[in-house]
Protein backbone atom coordinates (compact mmCIF):
# COMPACT_ATOMS: atom_id res chain seq x y z
CA UNK A 1 0.00 0.00 0.00
CA UNK A 2 2.67 2.39 0.90
CA UNK A 3 4.18 2.27 -2.80
CA UNK A 4 0.84 2.66 -4.05
CA UNK A 5 -0.31 6.03 -1.71
CA UNK A 6 3.36 7.04 -3.13
CA UNK A 7 2.79 6.54 -7.01
CA UNK A 8 -1.00 8.43 -6.60
CA UNK A 9 0.75 11.38 -4.69
CA UNK A 10 3.37 11.18 -7.37
CA UNK A 11 0.35 11.21 -10.38
CA UNK A 12 -1.76 14.41 -8.83
CA UNK A 13 1.61 15.94 -8.74
CA UNK A 14 1.54 16.26 -4.39
CA UNK A 15 5.67 15.86 -4.58
CA UNK A 16 6.09 16.70 -0.33
CA UNK A 17 3.06 14.59 0.54
CA UNK A 18 4.61 11.60 -1.81
CA UNK A 19 8.35 12.51 0.12
CA UNK A 20 6.71 13.17 3.92
CA UNK A 21 3.59 11.06 4.60
CA UNK A 22 5.20 8.05 5.99
CA UNK A 23 7.44 9.62 8.36
CA UNK A 24 4.51 11.94 9.41
CA UNK A 25 1.75 8.68 9.57
CA UNK A 26 4.06 6.84 12.01
CA UNK A 27 4.95 10.13 13.87
CA UNK A 28 1.38 11.13 14.30
CA UNK A 29 0.20 7.06 15.05
CA UNK A 30 2.88 7.41 18.12
CA UNK A 31 1.66 10.71 19.32
CA UNK A 32 -2.03 9.24 18.60
CA UNK A 33 -2.64 12.50 16.48
CA UNK A 34 -6.43 13.04 15.57
CA UNK A 35 -6.38 11.93 11.74
CA UNK A 36 -7.93 15.40 10.84
CA UNK A 37 -4.57 16.68 11.92
CA UNK A 38 -2.50 14.87 10.20
CA UNK A 39 -3.96 15.40 7.06
CA UNK A 40 -3.97 19.20 7.63
CA UNK A 41 0.35 18.45 8.45
CA UNK A 42 0.18 16.95 4.96
CA UNK A 43 -1.88 19.65 2.81
CA UNK A 44 0.12 22.56 4.47
CA UNK A 45 3.07 21.41 4.07
CA UNK A 46 2.02 20.39 0.09
CA UNK A 47 0.71 24.11 0.15
CA UNK A 48 3.93 25.80 1.84
CA UNK A 49 6.21 24.42 -0.43
CA UNK A 50 3.85 25.04 -3.72
CA UNK A 51 3.91 28.79 -2.24
CA UNK A 52 7.21 28.95 -2.07
CA UNK A 53 8.17 27.46 -5.88
CA UNK A 54 5.50 30.26 -6.98
CA UNK A 55 7.50 33.40 -5.46
CA UNK A 56 11.03 31.59 -6.71
CA UNK A 57 9.50 31.89 -10.30
CA UNK A 58 7.35 34.65 -10.13
CA UNK A 59 10.75 36.35 -8.68
CA UNK A 60 12.72 35.09 -11.78
CA UNK A 61 10.04 36.06 -14.49
CA UNK A 62 9.53 39.68 -12.77
CA UNK A 63 12.99 41.04 -14.11
CA UNK A 64 13.11 43.10 -10.79
CA UNK A 65 17.21 44.81 -10.54
CA UNK A 66 17.51 44.38 -6.84
CA UNK A 67 15.17 43.25 -4.02
CA UNK A 68 14.67 45.91 -1.44
CA UNK A 69 11.77 45.93 0.97
CA UNK A 70 9.84 48.80 2.61
CA UNK A 71 11.33 48.50 5.56
CA UNK A 72 15.10 48.62 3.94
CA UNK A 73 13.38 52.46 2.67
CA UNK A 74 14.84 55.29 4.96
CA UNK A 75 11.82 57.79 5.28
CA UNK A 76 13.14 60.13 7.70
CA UNK A 77 15.57 62.03 4.41
CA UNK A 78 13.03 61.94 1.92
CA UNK A 79 9.88 64.07 3.99
CA UNK A 80 8.23 64.67 0.90
CA UNK A 81 7.20 61.00 0.82
CA UNK A 82 4.08 60.37 3.23
CA UNK A 83 4.72 57.09 4.56
CA UNK A 84 1.23 56.56 5.50
CA UNK A 85 0.07 56.59 1.56
CA UNK A 86 3.20 54.53 0.64
CA UNK A 87 2.22 52.21 3.44
CA UNK A 88 -0.84 51.48 2.29
CA UNK A 89 0.17 51.02 -1.40
CA UNK A 90 1.72 47.74 -0.04
CA UNK A 91 -1.70 46.64 1.06
CA UNK A 92 -2.19 46.18 -3.02
CA UNK A 93 -6.07 47.26 -3.12
CA UNK A 94 -4.92 49.43 -5.95
CA UNK A 95 -4.34 46.23 -8.02
CA UNK A 96 -7.98 45.51 -7.24
CA UNK A 97 -8.93 48.86 -8.53
CA UNK A 98 -6.61 48.34 -11.63
CA UNK A 99 -4.93 51.97 -10.73
CA UNK A 100 -1.49 53.29 -11.42
CA UNK A 101 1.20 54.71 -8.81
CA UNK A 102 3.03 57.03 -10.57
CA UNK A 103 6.44 58.29 -8.79
CA UNK A 104 7.39 61.67 -9.74
CA UNK A 105 10.67 63.28 -9.18
CA UNK A 106 14.61 63.76 -9.85
CA UNK A 107 16.99 61.07 -9.61
CA UNK A 108 18.62 58.94 -6.28
CA UNK A 109 15.45 59.49 -4.40
CA UNK A 110 14.00 56.25 -4.32
CA UNK A 111 11.52 56.33 -7.04
CA UNK A 112 12.98 52.58 -7.95
CA UNK A 113 13.45 51.08 -4.71
CA UNK A 114 9.62 52.04 -3.79
CA UNK A 115 8.26 50.92 -7.03
CA UNK A 116 10.45 47.82 -6.32
CA UNK A 117 9.28 46.98 -2.66
CA UNK A 118 5.47 46.99 -4.26
CA UNK A 119 6.33 44.62 -7.06
CA UNK A 120 8.00 42.25 -3.98
CA UNK A 121 4.82 42.91 -2.28
CA UNK A 122 2.92 42.02 -4.98
CA UNK A 123 5.13 38.60 -5.98
CA UNK A 124 4.60 37.47 -2.33
CA UNK A 125 0.75 37.60 -2.37
CA UNK A 126 0.95 35.58 -5.90
CA UNK A 127 0.45 38.23 -8.87
CA UNK A 128 2.16 38.15 -12.08
CA UNK A 129 4.88 41.20 -12.13
CA UNK A 130 7.07 42.66 -14.45
CA UNK A 131 9.60 45.36 -14.76
CA UNK A 132 10.94 47.10 -17.42
CA UNK A 133 12.90 50.15 -18.19
CA UNK A 134 11.03 52.72 -20.44
CA UNK A 135 14.19 52.48 -22.47
CA UNK A 136 14.19 48.69 -23.06
CA UNK A 137 10.43 48.60 -23.37
CA UNK A 138 11.04 50.45 -26.41
CA UNK A 139 13.70 48.03 -27.64
CA UNK A 140 12.14 45.31 -26.91
CA UNK A 141 8.77 46.60 -29.23
CA UNK A 142 11.40 47.90 -31.89
CA UNK A 143 13.00 44.25 -32.21
CA UNK A 144 9.38 43.15 -32.22
CA UNK A 145 8.01 44.77 -34.55
CA UNK A 146 10.93 44.41 -36.93
CA UNK A 147 10.40 40.61 -36.28
CA UNK A 148 7.22 40.70 -37.05
CA UNK A 149 5.92 39.96 -33.75
CA UNK A 150 4.89 42.86 -32.56
CA UNK A 151 1.38 41.83 -31.62
CA UNK A 152 2.67 38.96 -29.39
CA UNK A 153 5.18 41.19 -27.25
CA UNK A 154 2.43 43.83 -26.95
CA UNK A 155 0.17 40.97 -25.52
CA UNK A 156 3.30 40.26 -23.08
CA UNK A 157 2.84 43.68 -21.32
CA UNK A 158 -0.50 43.25 -20.60
CA UNK A 159 -0.32 39.80 -19.23
CA UNK A 160 0.98 40.81 -16.03
CA UNK A 161 -0.99 42.03 -13.24
CA UNK A 162 1.54 44.50 -12.60
CA UNK A 163 3.99 46.41 -14.96
CA UNK A 164 6.53 48.54 -13.80
CA UNK A 165 7.85 51.22 -16.43
CA UNK A 166 11.11 52.79 -14.69
CA UNK A 167 12.72 55.84 -16.04
CA UNK A 168 10.95 57.15 -17.92
CA UNK A 169 12.03 60.43 -19.36
CA UNK A 170 15.30 59.59 -19.71
CA UNK A 171 14.54 59.20 -23.49
CA UNK A 172 13.50 61.52 -25.90
CA UNK A 173 10.75 59.41 -27.98
CA UNK A 174 10.23 59.45 -31.67
CA UNK A 175 6.86 58.87 -33.25
CA UNK A 176 7.30 55.40 -33.71
CA UNK A 177 8.06 54.65 -30.28
CA UNK A 178 5.16 57.23 -28.74
CA UNK A 179 2.93 54.42 -30.63
CA UNK A 180 4.58 51.55 -28.87
CA UNK A 181 4.13 52.89 -25.60
CA UNK A 182 0.59 54.45 -26.18
CA UNK A 183 -0.19 50.84 -27.31
CA UNK A 184 1.06 49.22 -23.83
CA UNK A 185 -1.06 52.00 -22.42
CA UNK A 186 -4.19 51.67 -23.71
CA UNK A 187 -4.32 47.99 -23.35
CA UNK A 188 -3.85 47.60 -20.14
CA UNK A 189 -5.98 50.63 -19.15
CA UNK A 190 -8.50 49.42 -16.66
CA UNK A 191 -7.58 46.26 -17.03
CA UNK A 192 -4.41 46.00 -15.43
CA UNK A 193 -1.88 48.26 -13.11
CA UNK A 194 1.03 50.24 -13.87
CA UNK A 195 3.69 52.07 -11.54
CA UNK A 196 5.62 54.01 -13.23
CA UNK A 197 8.39 56.41 -12.29
CA UNK A 198 9.61 59.34 -14.06
CA UNK A 199 11.62 62.43 -13.70
CA UNK A 200 9.78 64.15 -15.68
CA UNK A 201 7.00 66.32 -14.94
CA UNK A 202 3.55 65.34 -16.89
CA UNK A 203 4.14 69.37 -18.96
CA UNK A 204 7.56 67.81 -20.23
CA UNK A 205 5.89 64.83 -21.44
CA UNK A 206 4.31 66.11 -24.46
CA UNK A 207 8.15 67.33 -25.50
CA UNK A 208 9.75 64.14 -24.22
CA UNK A 209 7.22 61.86 -26.56
CA UNK A 210 7.58 64.07 -29.59
CA UNK A 211 4.26 64.24 -30.31
CA UNK A 212 1.32 66.23 -28.11
CA UNK A 213 -1.39 64.92 -29.35
CA UNK A 214 0.17 60.94 -28.11
CA UNK A 215 1.74 62.59 -24.77
CA UNK A 216 -2.34 63.31 -24.06
CA UNK A 217 -3.85 60.60 -24.71
CA UNK A 218 -1.23 58.45 -23.07
CA UNK A 219 -1.96 60.46 -20.09
CA UNK A 220 -5.46 60.49 -20.11
CA UNK A 221 -5.51 57.06 -19.90
CA UNK A 222 -2.74 56.55 -17.34
CA UNK A 223 -3.90 59.43 -14.92
CA UNK A 224 -7.63 58.28 -15.00
CA UNK A 225 -7.10 56.09 -12.26
CA UNK A 226 -3.95 56.76 -10.42
CA UNK A 227 -2.05 57.40 -7.30
CA UNK A 228 0.52 60.17 -7.94
CA UNK A 229 3.81 61.15 -5.53
CA UNK A 230 5.58 63.84 -6.16
CA UNK A 231 9.23 63.49 -4.62
CA UNK A 232 11.94 65.58 -3.62
CA UNK A 233 14.92 65.69 -2.08
CA UNK A 234 18.76 64.99 -2.59
CA UNK A 235 20.00 61.94 -4.14
CA UNK A 236 20.40 59.11 -1.89
CA UNK A 237 23.46 58.31 -4.23
CA UNK A 238 25.49 62.02 -4.50
CA UNK A 239 25.00 61.98 -0.74
CA UNK A 240 26.70 58.95 -0.06
CA UNK A 241 29.30 60.08 -1.82
CA UNK A 242 29.77 63.00 -0.35
CA UNK A 243 29.99 61.42 3.26
CA UNK A 244 32.71 58.81 1.87
CA UNK A 245 34.64 61.27 0.64
CA UNK A 246 34.15 63.01 4.07
CA UNK A 247 35.27 59.49 5.47
CA UNK A 248 38.46 60.17 3.42
CA UNK A 249 40.05 63.59 3.77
Amino acid sequence: MKEQITEYCQKLNLSVIADQWSALADQAAKDNVPYSSFLFSLLEAEVVEKQVRSTTTLLKLSRLPFRKTIDEFNFSIQPTIDERRIRELMTLSFLKEHENPIFLGPPGIGKTHLAVSIGLQAISQGYKTYFVSAHDLIIQLRKADSDGKLEKKLRSFVKPRLLIIDEMGYMKLDIGDAHYLFQVIARRYEKGSIILTSNKSFGEWGEMVGDPVIATAILDRLLHHSRIFNLNGESYRLKEKRNKDKLEK
